[in-house]
C-alpha cells in the first residue's frame, strides 16, 4: 500500500538573488554611514573616533587692535594777527587858530621835531609884542624903585608893587610865547604820517586831532592766548612769524609783553610779538597778515594709545593687552591727550598689542581674534 506523501514546497528560484541583494544593501548602508561619520569628524578637525568630537569650539570675540609705537604729541599754538605799529600817536592841536600851512602828506617819514603844520599866529605875535613892551616898562619901573629904595626916597610897598608888576608882565610875555610855540605842530618822535585830518585854511580848536603818526621802527603782532597756553610762554622768547605777503621769508619775532590780565569777554590774554627793527625797511607794512606757530608743551617721542582704549574704574586706569589671543588687563599711568591719542608714561612697552576700542564691555582673560588694526 502506498502512502501519499505531502507535496514538497517548491523552492523560489529568485531567493538566492534576493539574499544577495539584502546582503549588499546592508553593507552599503554601513559603508556610507562610516564615510559620513568620517567626513563630519574631519570638518570638526578631529578623528571620528575622538572622544570630544561632539564638543563645541571656543567662541572668540572679534576686536580691533593697535601695535604700540612712539608718537609726536607735541602741541603748537597756531594763530594769526595783523602787523601794526606798537606806538600810534594822535597828534592834537594845543591851541585854537586857523591852519596856515601843512608841510606833510600821508606816508611821509618824519624826524622828531620836524614841522608838520603851522597855525596863523599873526594875532598872537602882536600880543607878544605888546607883552614884551609892557614887560620892558615894568622892568624900568622896578629898577627905578630899587634905586629910590636904596636912597630911602620910596616906600617898601611901592618897591614891592613894582616887583609884582614886573613878574606879571613877564608871565604874560611867556604865555604868548607858549601860545605861539603851540601854533607850530611838530613830530614828537621819528615816525610815519598815517593819516592827516587838516587842510590849509581850516579852523582848528584846542584838542582837535590833526595827524595820526605811527612809529615804524617797532612793528608788532598782538595775539590772544588762552590761560592754558600762556603759561608756556615767556617774555624774550623767539617766535617764528610767517607773512602771507612774504611766504618764503619767515621772520623771527620776540615776545615783548604778556598782559597781566585776561580780557573779560574772551578770557584771552594779549601777547605782543615784536618784529625786528628793520622790518619796515624790508617792506613789511602795517596791515600785513602774519601767521604764528609757537611750539608749546613739546612731547616729541612718547608712547601713546588711542584715547578710546583707556578704561577707568575703582582699581585705576587700565588697557587690555592682547597676548596669546586673550585679553590681559594692564594698569597704566597716562599723560597728555592730543586729539585721539593719549600718552602712556608707565605700564606699556613698544610693540605690545592693545585693544583699540572701549574696554568697558570686555573682561580679563577673554578670548579674542583681531579683525582690524588701528594705525
Amino acid at each position: 500500500m502506498m502512502i501519499d506523501q505531502p507535496p514538497r514546497a517548491q523552492s523560489d528560484p529568485c531567493q538566492p538573488v534576493f539574499s544577495a541583494l539584502r546582503a549588499m544593501t546592508l553593507g552599503a548602508i554601513i559603508g556610507w554611514s562610516v564615510l559620513i561619520t568620517g567626513i563630519a569628524a574631519c570638518e570638526r578637525g578631529a578623528s571620528p573616533t575622538s572622544s570630544d568630537a561632539n564638543e563645541p569650539s571656543e567662541t572668540r570675540t572679534p576686536i580691533a587692535a593697535v601695535e604700540l609705537s612712539r608718537r609726536d604729541l607735541s602741541r603748537q599754538l597756531s594763530t594769526s594777527a595783523a602787523v601794526e605799529p606798537r606806538v600810534r600817536i594822535r597828534l592834537a592841536a594845543r591851541t585854537t587858530g586857523t591852519i596856515d600851512s601843512v608841510e606833510v602828506e600821508e606816508g611821509d617819514r618824519v624826524r622828531e621835531g620836524d614841522l608838520l603844520a603851522q597855525l596863523d599866529m599873526s594875532e598872537a605875535l602882536a600880543e607878544l609884542d605888546r607883552a614884551r613892551a609892557m614887560e620892558a616898562q615894568a622892568e624900568a619901573v622896578y629898577a627905578r624903585q630899587a634905586e629910590l629904595l636904596e636912597s630911602r626916597l620910596t616906600s617898601h610897598s611901592e618897591y614891592d608893587q613894582a616887583r609884582t608888576d614886573l613878574s606879571v608882565a613877564t608871565s604874560v610875555r611867556r604865555l604868548w610865547e607858549t601860545r605861539i610855540a603851540f601854533g607850530r605842530m611838530t613830530a614828537p618822535r621819528d615816525a610815519v604820517i598815517v593819516e592827516r585830518f587838516i587842510e590849509p585854511g581850516e579852523a582848528i580848536e584846542n584838542n582837535d586831532v590833526a595827524f595820526e603818526l605811527a612809529a615804524m621802527d617797532e612793528l608788532v603782532l598782538r595775539i590772544g592766548v588762552s590761560e592754558l597756553d600762556v603759561v608756556h610762554l615767556e617774555v624774550g622768547q623767539t617766535v617764528p612769524v610767517h607773512l602771507d605777503a612774504m611766504p618764503d621769508t619767515p621772520r623771527d619775532g620776540t615776545i615783548r609783553r604778556i598782559s597781566p590780565t585776561a580780557e573779560r569777554s574772551s578770557r584771552l590774554i594779549t601777547v605782543e610779538i615784536l618784529l625786528p627793527p628793520d622790518a619796515h625797511e624790508r617792506n613789511i607794512r602795517p596791515g600785513f597778515l602774519g601767521r604764528i606757530n609757537i611750539p608749546i608743551d613739546e612731547r616729541p617721542d612718547v608712547l601713546a594709545v588711542p584715547a578710546a582704549a583707556i578704561g577707568e574704574d575703582d582699581e585705576g586706569t587700565y588697557v587690555y593687552v592682547v597676548k596669546d589671543d586673550r585679553l590681559k588687563r594692564r594698569a597704566i599711568v597716562v599723560g597728555a591727550t592730543r586729539g585721539q591719542w593719549t600718552e602712556v608714561s608707565e605700564g606699556l612697552e613698544d610693540g605690545e598689542i592693545v585693544l583699540a576700542t572701549n574696554p568697558i564691555d570686555m573682561s580679563d582673560g577673554e578670548a579674542v581674534r583681531i579683525v582690524g588694526w588701528r594705525g
